[in-house]
């Protein structure tokens, strides 16, 4: 099946998924101290709601995770604000225009950042919907990481303000997070993509309706360049939910 939009035609059977799948075993990524995600069948009494037990004409599992800690995920302002605000109602539309770049995080002393004047070369004049961070060593590790106190890399404050005034609106990135793990809760780079000046009364131009998407993962066979993106997302009234980017690649009808 094909579509076309913007004069590019889009050929939707050849979708790819840049999503991670949250599993209970330990090949699930992790972070922020946490176990593994559960998954296991109901059970009440003598009744087990798992076929193979003999017991039950379905499966029928209870399912305990953390949405920030347990694979891909897309968050909303309400992560930061005192207010609740919930992804589900913030985010109504799902397809947008991508940037897929890859960069190399910096050393700087014990930390590896991404800085402004990386995004911006990586960049160049495109200025697209959303924008898609690929970290270099992109090792296949990162699709069962536990990332608990191994200080990722993160993104600078001044690299979110630019994605910020470039009017980009998604944010997505194959890290636990945008910011530093350990950083006495200054939030520096969440707080300025969103334009959030103040946690417990949010300004009226904060950006309501953008998000940031955590612990992807690109495959190095996508090549880096513009793609559409559909961003779909489970439809909690929470902060942050697992979510299932895809992207699709775009070919000139000229």
């Amino acid at each position: 099946m094909k579509a076309t939009i913007n004069n590019f035609k889009i050929d939707l059977s050849k979708p790819i998924d840049i999503s991670l799948p949250l599993s209970n075993t330990d090949a699930n990524p992790i972070a922020w101290y946490q176990n593994i995600p559960e998954i296991a069948p109901v059970t009440m009494g003598d009744w087990i709601g798992k076929v193979s037990e003999g017991k039950s004409s379905t499966n029928f599992n209870n399912i305990f995770f953390n949405p920030h800690a347990h694979g891909t995920h897309t968050e909303c302002l309400g992560h930061i604000t005192r207010e609740f605000y919930s992804i589900n109602q913030c985010l109504k539309q799902f397809f947008f225009t991508a940037e897929l770049i890859s960069i190399a995080p910096m050393s700087v002393g014990e930390d590896s950042i991404i800085t402004k004047a990386q995004i911006e070369k990586a960049l160049g004049e495109n200025v697209p919907e959303a924008i898609i961070i690929r970290t270099i060593p992109n090792s296949e590790d990162k699709k069962s990481k536990n990332y608990s106190n191994t200080n990722p890399p993160y993104i600078e404050e001044a690299a979110a303000v630019f994605i910020r005034e470039k009017g980009i609106q998604h944010l997505l990135i194959d890290l636990p997070s945008v910011d530093k793990e350990h950083d006495e809760g200054k939030l520096a780079a969440h707080k300025a993509f969103w334009n959030v000046k103040d946690v417990n009364q949010v300004n009226e131009d904060a950006r309501f309706n953008c998000t940031i998407t955590e612990m992807i993962y690109v495959n190095d066979k996508v090549s880096d360049g513009s793609y559409l993106l559909n961003l779909q997302f489970a439809s909690f009234e929470n902060d942050a939910s697992p979510s299932k980017p895809i992207l699709y690649s775009l070919d000139s009808e000229h």
